[in-house]
This record gives C-alpha cells, structure tokens and sequence, in this order.
C-alpha cells in the first residue's frame, strides 16, 4: 500500500490538506510488523495510523474486527471515534466503529461482543477484560492492526505492561497482527520500540519533522512568587488577564487539590464572568463529560486541569496553555504545550508559572531543556510480576493453557523478554495455590494441572471474581460526594476516606469548583449541600504529587555554576546571589551541607537534588544514623532538592552519615516494619490477585482492605518472608515509595565530595525549608498574615529583606523579562 485513492485524495482537497510526509510513509510501511511513529501535536498521528485501516476498509470486504486502538485515557477514544466518523461520514465508507470502556452498558458490551466493529476503540483494562472471554478468538477473529495511541504514557505505567501481555495474547490468536504506536514526546524511542515489538522481532522507528520550537516563556509578575507553597495564588490576576487575551486557556496544575484551589480563586477574581471549567479526576463522570463537550464546542474561556488532560484530544480552539507550578518533568511539559495550537507547523504557546521562589529556577531549567529538545524520562525496569500473576488468571478465565507455550507468549512481550522460567514458574504457582505458606487456605487454590498436563481454573465461578477485579489502577479509597437527596442527589464527583473522616457536620470543603457544606454520610456515600462561603476547607484530593527528574535536577545545579543570571527575575538572580555570598551554590557531582543555629536548635541542610520521595526516605535514614550516632535529631521536612533536619546536637562530621552500605541496612530495617511495606503490599497484592477488592456481594472499603492485607502481610512476613508477594512488595516500595534508586544515583554522583559549611545564621536558600516546616501547624483565617509574618522574619534573619519587589508603578504582570 502506498498510493492515497482517488477517492481519499478528493477528501483531502476539499479540506485543503495535503498529505504529510510521515503519513505518506506510514502507508508505504503499513506491512511492517511493528512500527513507532513519533510526529508533533497537530502533525496528524491520528490519521497516519487509521489511513491504512480506512483504505484497507473502504471496499467493504472485511467482515468484523480490523483494527484495535488503545488508549489510555476513556475521554480520549470517545475523541477518536468524534474525529474517525468525520471521514468515513464525508466519503462514504462502509465502516463500522465502537468504542468500549469502563462506562460502557452491559447492553452495548455484549453487542459488541457478538458482532464486533470494523474498528474497535478500547482501553488496556477493557483489552484485558475481553481477552479473558472463552469467546475471545471468535471477536478477534480477522483482526489485522493494532494501533496504541500516546504510547510514552502507558510505557511508564503498569498499564503498560497489562495492556502489552493482552497484546502477546491477541498475536497468539491473530499471528499476522500489525503493531502500530503514536507519540509526540518519547525520551528514548529505543525503548518503546522495544516495548512496541515482538520479541525478539524489531520495531521500526519513524521520526516525522518535529516543526517549529514552541513559543514558551515564564509569566513575570511585578509580585514575586513566594518562598514556599504552590499554589501561586499571587499570580491570579495575571493569570486571569491572559485567559481575557486569549479564545481558549488550559491551565495545568500538578495535583487535584492545586487545581480546585485555584480554580476557587480564578472564579472569585473573575469579575467578568468569564466562562471557566474545571476537569481533573475526581470529578463525577458527567460533570468531566459536560466540561469536555463545552470545550469541544469553544464554549469556555479557560479549563483549570490536571493530568487528565495531558494527552493529545483536539479540545478546538485552545490558543494557550499555562503550567503552574514547576512541571517537574521535561517530557510532561512538552505534552502539554502540544494541547495548543493544535495545528501541524504551527508553534505552540505556553506560560510557565512558578509557585514559589526555588521554582522560579527550575521554570527556566525547563524553558531551556525544551527549547535544547531535551526530554527526561526515568528507566524503566522489568515487567512487574504482580501484573504477571493477573495475566495468568486473566488466561486461565479463557481457558485451559500450557504452561510452556504460555511462557513463550509471555515474554514475547517486550518487558518480559528477559523473565526467567523460575520466575514464570513462581508466579504461576503462586496463582495455583497462594504460595507455601496460603496453600492450606481454600479460597487461594485457584488453577489446578489436568492430566495432560494444560492447567486449569479449580472452579470455573471464580471467572466472574477475577474479571471483577482486572486492571492494575489502584483506587484512593474514595468516597463518593452527592448533594443531599432532598437537593435532587446530583453526584459531583469523590473525595478520599481519609479527608471525609475528618469531616464534621457543617465543615465546608471544594469539589468541581464550588463550596458544599457536610451534611453527613448515608450508605458510604457523602451527602453534601452548597454554601456561600469564601474560605472552605480543602478537599485532599490524592492525584499524582511528581517529583523533579534527575535530568532536570542535573540542568538546576548547572544553573547554579554561573557566574550571574540574566535569564532569571532580578528578585531570584539576587537571592542566588547573596547565597553564594554568605555560603555557596550547591555544585554538580558535589554535596553541599550547611549547618547553623536557629530557633535554639541545630539545623542541619542537605541539598541532595534526589526528587521529593528520595528526599523524604534520605531524611528517614539519615535521622536515623543520627540517633545511632548519639545526635539526638528531632524531625526533618524535605522538598524536591534539600532536606532539613533539626536537632539538639551539631553535626560536625558528615561523613559517617553518608555511608551507603550503612544507609542500604538502615534502609532494610526501617522496611520491615514500616507502614509503607503494608500499603505496598495492599497495592501489589491486590493486582496479583491475592486480595479482591471488588466482589458480587459489595466493595470492601479502604479499611476492610487494609484490614485484611495487614493480617496478610503480618502472616507471610513471619512464617514466609521470601514469598512471592513479599519479594513483589519490597522491588516496588524500592522503586516506587522511598524512590531509594535516586539516593543511590546522589551516591554514585558526588562520591566522597561533600562540601560542609558551619554558619551563623540561616542562609537564603535554606529559608524556604523553614517555612515549609512551618506551614503544617498554622491553621485557621490567620493562616496566611501569620505565615507572612515568618516569612518576613526569616527573610530579615537571613539577609534577604534587602531583596526587595520591584516598585508599585510598574506594570502588574507581563509576559517574559
């Protein structure tokens, strides 16, 4: 295949389009067995991977299933199918499509089933969920491609890793499969070829012309940001003026809560009425599907989000994005400058917004990387087992299987390549019996081995269990929220178990936006009733807290090795620069640590640059060596680049505190009895199939979980510490939770250069740790007048109240320098 018919040719003329390179390519290619094609937002990725399917379909002599396409997001194939029907509508094409996700009805699922579309739209969990159906070759019979849409996005997930297992199956069933995968931001396009293929066939990679470089650059406020916090609540009212400026504004934020916060204060400065949404997660289905359809039809002015929408739907006419607070992430930022000016050699314009003082920095660390098209990624590891142990089941609901043509299938898939046979085999015992020390437990004897050899589930009932519980996203144990039933019961969307239980009777909080009051709990559901109040509590949504990459860490303290800043605020240039003045710049492949009194204790600051979690868990163990070492420390708070530990004692040789074998024991006593170990189990566990948390009688909450896995937990760590969920749990809590790898990545990068500075006082870059520590006890209306008060004196203390705002004249707010 590679010329465009006639008939297609004619559709692109009267759009005025002409076909690009890459989609010219990916038509010449259509045979490959897999292939990558990385293109720029508005470049028609879409379309590069459908051209073949439509032209492929267009003589109506296909029957049933063609073409499979994930997504990782439900919004994003309901926008698919939005835009797919648009061609085959104008020219005629006997195509049939459908979509299938979790929202779908029972009704259309079991339609589907019996007579599948031409093209078939789905998510990895509802991928998973049919191919454990004893009718899954007869669906997928014919089925030719496969196209994975935003592919970066699943890559870094377990998702992932589900949704390319269900893939290894579906080539099992149709071996003539073609793989197809879409991105826009990909760090290391080796990787998710690698990922993308069939082991051991190759995945081709095909790069379109990137276009031209965003138009990005920081939001300058004549108020500087402030030294600590994120929810850049200074920056509202120039906020606001750009989305006046502007058809249609996305502002990102980092988490849910940021995002309801601003939100709130956008909304009481928006004098103008103008028309603003808020879309993120936790919001009821409707209320997300209301937001997304006045989008697509140009209705509002801005959209206040969260990750939800990162990925590549065509929300119209958004002509600007705004990131508050730091992106953390390179890659990140990229996706979402590519959410406007959705049109291909058209730049992209973008404002960052740095919450605070420190971000200030690592906004223009980003700007550069972006601009150098440096994207940052993490590695990722080996497939995970608990995502494995599903699998198994999910193929045991199928069928009988064997055991050795089913290792063959498995590590077919990319991540898996290099999976073992003991391990295969432990994971497949662990789902036959539990393990040594579950055996003797009934409910736990899933698979038994018939007497040829095929293994198969002990009792097919348990089908309907497992399917129950497929997926490897791990709720929040939330609650739904509803308006009090006499208030006609309208849901509004959830908040977590742990928030809702600090909740009284007439406690107010935010949710979509708007105040609601606390009414009381009715059938685990939380009925709420609106009120007029200015200042709510805040729901805790949990959402996603990232932390700063490594890559764009390293490029921070490269910041720091210059002799001035022009590219950076004169307020931030001049905190940097009274630093290095009274104390030094943290300085790459070196560890600055800077000891001085305050507040009649001893402080000790670590500027180790290893991401939020690393951070925190380098604060546990170092607290830790510190009471060994008779110091007597008494808390730590740590952020993405330092960490702050006070105590009675100085320190004044660091060096036995740094000691990595050391810190690596510390590390693996603390695990074994720690609370993070249960709540990794819980997660793992709950993937691999050892714990239900969805049953045909009811849910179990968040507790009754806990409950049960605890006692789990407790169980094997005593009579089986080796057991296969044990060994699950501390490779994840390693790699997720404590994020130990990065300490050891600090280790590896500064050796034994440790530069240790004995001060007076508290030093510039140091006093924002003191008022993130401060933050957690100041409650009430005062909250802001008291920190503000600490902020200065700490300012004073520090000799930073000679850094002072620019003068009132000058304009509020203008974009760049």
């Amino acid at each position: 295949m590679s010329a465009l018919p006639q008939k297609f040719q004619d559709w692109f003329t009267t759009k005025g389009w002409s076909i690009h390179p890459h989609q010219q390519k990916m038509l010449e290619r259509a045979d490959d067995p897999a292939l990558l094609l990385i293109a720029p937002t508005g470049g028609g990725k879409t379309l590069s991977g459908f051209l073949p399917t439509l032209i492929d379909l267009a003589d109506g002599d296909h029957q049933g299933m063609h073409t499979l396409y994930i997504s990782p997001l439900k919004a994003l194939a309901a926008d698919i199918k939005r835009n797919l029907t648009t061609p085959v509508e104008e020219m005629g094409l006997p195509i049939t499509i459908d979509e299938r996700t979790g929202d779908t009805t029972q009704t259309r699922r079991k339609r589907q089933r019996a007579d599948p579309p031409n093209i078939f739209l789905t998510t990895p969990e509802s991928l998973a969920l049919l191919v454990s159906y004893e009718d899954a070759p007869r669906m997928f019979k014919g089925l030719k491609r496969v196209v994975i849409d935003e592919i970066h996005a699943l890559a870094e997930s377990k998702r992932g890793d589900q949704m390319m297992l269900a893939l290894a199956r579906l080539q099992t069933l149709c071996p003539n499969l073609k793989r197809v995968g879409l991105s826009a931001t990909v760090d290391d396009p080796a990787a998710i070829a690698h990922l993308m293929a069939r082991h051991p066939d190759p995945c081709e990679i095909l790069m379109a012309d990137p276009g031209p470089a965003p138009d990005i650059q920081m939001l300058r406020t004549e108020e500087a940001p402030p030294w600590s916090g994120g929810g850049a609540a200074y920056a509202i009212h120039a906020v606001l003026e750009q989305v006046k400026q502007h058809n249609t504004t996305l502002i990102f934020h980092n988490t849910r809560a940021q995002a309801e916060i601003f939100f709130h204060n956008l909304w009481l400065a928006n004098d103008e009425s103008l028309p603003i949404g808020i879309h993120h997660g936790s919001l009821d289905r409707e209320q997300r599907a209301r937001v997304e359809a006045a989008m697509v039809r140009g209705d509002l002015r801005a959209i206040v989000c969260t990750g939800s929408l990162d990925l590549g739907i065509d929300w119209g006419d958004v002509d600007l994005v705004i990131q508050i607070g730091a992106p953390k992430n390179v890659k990140r930022l990229v996706q979402r400058i590519g959410r406007a000016n959705h049109r291909y050699n058209a730049p992209s314009k973008a404002l960052l917004v740095p919450a605070n003082r420190f971000e200030v920095v690592e906004c223009v660390a980003a700007l550069d990387a972006v601009l150098a098209g440096d994207l940052d990624g993490e590695p990722r590891g080996a497939g995970p087992r608990d995502v494995l142990c599903q699998h198994i089941l999910i193929v045991a609901c199928a069928g009988p299987f064997d055991a050795d043509r089913l290792y063959a299938e498995v590590t077919s898939a990319g991540a898996y390549s290099a999976l073992s046979r003991s391990d295969f085999d432990a994971c497949l015992d662990f789902c036959a019996t539990g393990g040594y020390a579950l055996r003797a437990y009934d409910k736990w004897q899933r698979l038994v081995q018939r007497p040829d050899g095929c293994w198969q589930l002990r009792d097919p009932r348990a089908t309907r269990n497992i399917r129950m519980n497929i997926g490897t996203i791990q709720d929040k144990d939330t609650l739904k929220v509803r308006m009090r039933r006499n208030r006609g019961g309208k849901p509004l969307g959830e908040i977590e178990e742990g928030f809702a239980a600090t909740l009284t009777p007439g406690d107010t909080f935010l949710i979509g936006g708007q105040i609601v009051k606390y009414e009381g709990l009715r059938e685990m559901t939380v009925e709420v009733s609106r009120d007029a109040a200015k200042k709510p509590k805040i729901a805790t949504f949990m959402g996603t807290k990232f932390a700063t990459s490594t890559q764009l860490s390293a490029r921070v303290q490269q910041m720091f090795t210059q002799e001035s800043w022009p590219e950076l605020p004169d307020h931030t240039a001049a905190w940097l620069s009274l630093q290095r003045e009274v104390s030094q710049l943290p300085q790459p492949g070196r560890l600055l640590i800077e000891s001085f009194p305050h507040d009649g204790r001893e402080q000790t600051v670590v500027y180790g640059f290893a991401g939020r979690n690393g951070m925190q868990t380098l604060g546990l163990l170092l607290t830790k060596r510190m009471e060994e070492l008779g110091l007597h420390p008494m808390g730590f708070v740590a952020t993405d680049y330092a960490l702050l530990i006070w105590g009675l004692d100085a320190v004044q040789d660091p060096g036995p505190l740094f000691d990595l074998a050391a810190l690596q024991d510390g590390l693996e006593v603390w695990l074994a009895g720690n609370a993070v170990m249960k709540r990794t189990f819980r997660a793992s566990a709950t993937i691999a199939g050892l714990i239900e948390r969805n049953s045909p009688q009811a849910r179990k909450t968040g507790r009754q979980a806990t409950f049960s896995s605890d006692i789990l937990y407790d169980t094997l760590h005593k009579y089986e510490p080796d057991h296969l969920m044990m060994q699950i749990t501390r490779e994840e809590a390693l790699r997720g939770l404590v994020d130990f790898g990065r300490i050891e990545e600090m280790m590896a990068r500064i050796g034994n250069r440790i530069d240790h500075l004995h001060l007076p006082r508290v030093t510039p870059l140091a006093a924002p740790l003191f008022l993130e520590m401060g933050r957690v006890p100041v409650k009430g209306d005062a909250e802001e007048r008291l920190l503000a008060q600490e902020a200065a004196r700490l300012m004073e203390a520090s000799g930073l109240a000679q850094i002072t705002p620019p003068p009132a004249d000058k304009p509020r707010w203008r974009v760049g320098y």
